[in-house]
């Protein structure tokens, strides 16, 4: 086999293992315009997380969230937490299920009041992330999140283990629609930083080999409140 030969048959082998989290759309007729995500977001949504190499868990309600959290922290067995400090948390009373784990868990204000070198320390020493979002994209399974004081862009990268809770009201059918929230709330007042997360962090620039984890976290869990 020659280089060349090698080398395609190296692209084909990372392109086939990459089909695995690729999302499979039906064909639509030419006279039908852009459809986006229609019927029951929540199961669109998390069957998109699943489709991209993320675990959903579409649960009722905040009691079995907070739950759900739990075994998850159960069966990860996390020393310490980077977790946002957001309304959606205060409800599910994270504080105390990730105490009663015995989890250490560190928000804005805690780190606020450390030296700077022991805030990255704490930060990087961190085995999950624990961050909501501005809303979650049910076409894609994909999450939007706008860095700011309290809900730094570090909780859903640092981490190798990313657990993010989005309540029912935060999902919205598509693209478009994620686009229109932003406008609504004024253009002028945009964050200096957008992230879009859709998937476990994933990169085929190593020998052409699909990995994950190695730009961000290796596991991805979405739980979904109903």
């Amino acid at each position: 086999m020659s280089a060349r030969e090698a080398f395609l048959d190296r692209v084909g082998q990372a392109a086939e293992q990459g089909r695995q989290y690729r999302v499979h759309l039906q064909p639509v007729p030419d006279d039908i315009g852009y459809l986006g995500a229609g019927g029951d977001l929540c199961e669109r949504f998390a069957t998109e997380v699943n489709a991209v190499g993320g675990q959903a868990f579409v649960v009722a309600d905040r009691a079995a969230a907070s739950e759900q959290v739990r075994q998850i922290l159960l069966q990860e067995r996390p020393k310490s937490a980077l977790i946002w400090q957001h309304e959606v948390f205060h409800r599910l009373a994270l504080d105390d299920v990730l105490d009663q784990a015995g989890v250490l868990a560190f928000n804005y204000n805690g780190l606020a009041a450390l030296p700077a070198d022991s805030q990255r320390h704490r930060m990087l020493a961190c085995d999950v992330g624990i961050t909501s979002c501005d809303c979650a994209i049910a076409e894609t399974g994909t999450l939007m999140l706008s860095s700011q004081p309290g809900q730094e862009r570090a909780a859903s990268l640092l981490p190798p283990l990313h657990i993010a809770i989005v309540e029912r009201k935060q999902i919205v059918p598509d693209l478009f629609d994620a686009f229109r929230l932003l406008e609504a709330g004024g253009l002028d007042v945009l964050p200096s930083n957008l992230t879009f997360i859709t998937g476990p962090s994933k990169t085929g620039d190593i020998e052409l080999q699909l990995t994950t984890g190695v730009h961000g976290p290796a596991k991805w869990h979405v739980i979904v409140v109903r």
